[in-house]
């Protein structure tokens, strides 16, 4: 098979880092890369629960991506790495005998977090999620809405602007990675697979297909365990990550946080008159259900006419990933059937 290891026969710079010679951290042995939506957050809390495994609780630290530096830090995002003693950091508290691993999923996205894996750790085993294009974009763009990210709602004229987002217009203001906004460019996996595959062989690769890990989370995971080398362990299944609500106003939004968080002079105001009332886990509460009832709505249906058209848009795309893969992704996700 060309590409990598898989389910199927698995039984799957810019800046470069400084070598952590100066350290006596761990680096890691393995990495999670991609992609949002895909199931990377179940596999990543299935797998730092083995006790021979170890992932810092920083999901996402993006160090090793050099082109996904932030424009601005996000008030909603945790504080992320900036150098590489604050990185290997990360996997201080790792014991002796222990798989070290970390989780980005935006490393598949990534133009450089390929050689950079493979400049700090060459002998590193890369895991992949892969997910049918026009579900996974779908996906993405409720989670980017939700995340104030992306400020057109709609999914169809959100997909339009990729041109003018490309020439640096109709950025949203509180959009702190625009170049996630370039949707299509989030499927090009073939090309994306590649750049592992040329700086990783392919036994160091495993490239998993969202639809097993939904099918069969138990079986996916043990394949994880078997290909990172650990004792195989039964899983409790964790629900995978599946975007079902979005934002009816991201002002109302922006509001509610303020008023939790205390920020601003109205929502300081708002935050003394809530906390003269009522203990601060009932405050907690109450902002939170505000924000599901008020705030958070159930995701608009499908708009099947657009599915169909982004799926005969990346059909090729997903003929070049089949191939690549040795494995019919046609078949499974129905581009067989377009006319």
């Amino acid at each position: 098979m060309p590409g990598v290891v898989t389910m199927s026969n698995m039984a799957l710079s810019s800046q470069s880092p400084a070598p952590p010679a100066a350290r006596s951290s761990r680096v890691p042995d393995f990495f999670i890369v991609g992609h949002h939506k895909s199931g990377t957050t179940a596999l990543y809390e299935m797998l730092r629960v083995h006790p021979q495994i170890f992932l810092p609780a920083l999901k996402e630290p993006r160090y090793l991506a050099s082109d996904m530096r932030s424009r601005f830090r996000y008030a909603r995002e945790p504080r992320h790495p900036e150098t590489m003693d604050e990185y290997l950091a990360l996997f201080d508290d790792a014991s002796t005998g222990q798989r070290v691993g970390e989780a980005s999923a935006t490393y598949l996205w990534s133009h450089t977090a390929a050689e950079r894996i493979a400049e700090l750790r060459p002998d590193a085993q890369v895991i992949a999620i892969l997910r049918e294009p026009a579900s996974f974009l779908r996906s993405l763009h409720l989670t980017f809405v939700r995340g104030h990210v992306e400020s057109q709602t709609n999914f169809a004229k959100a997909l339009a602007l990729e041109e003018r987002r490309r020439e640096g217009k109709s950025i949203p203001r509180r959009s702190h990675l625009p170049q996630l906004l370039q949707y299509s460019d989030h499927v090009r996996y073939a090309d994306q697979l590649r750049r592992y595959r040329d700086r990783f062989p392919a036994e160091q690769m495993l490239v998993l297909i969202y639809d097993d890990f939904l099918a069969d989370n138990d079986g996916t995971v043990r394949a994880a365990h078997r290909f990172l080398g650990v004792e195989e362990r039964p899983v409790e299944e964790v629900a995978v990550n599946v975007t079902k609500r979005y934002v009816r106003s991201q002002q109302v939004d922006d509001l509610v946080f303020s008023v939790t968080m205390g920020k601003g002079a109205l929502s300081k105001s708002a935050k003394t008159a809530i906390k003269a009332v009522s203990p601060k886990r009932l405050r907690h509460r109450v902002m939170h259900t505000i924000r599901r009832r008020v705030v958070l709505a159930d995701a608009p249906p499908e708009d099947e006419l657009l599915m169909l058209e982004l799926r005969r848009r990346f059909k090729d795309e997903v003929i070049a990933v089949s191939e690549f893969l040795g494995r019919d992704l046609v078949a499974l996700w129905g581009y067989d059937k377009l006319d």
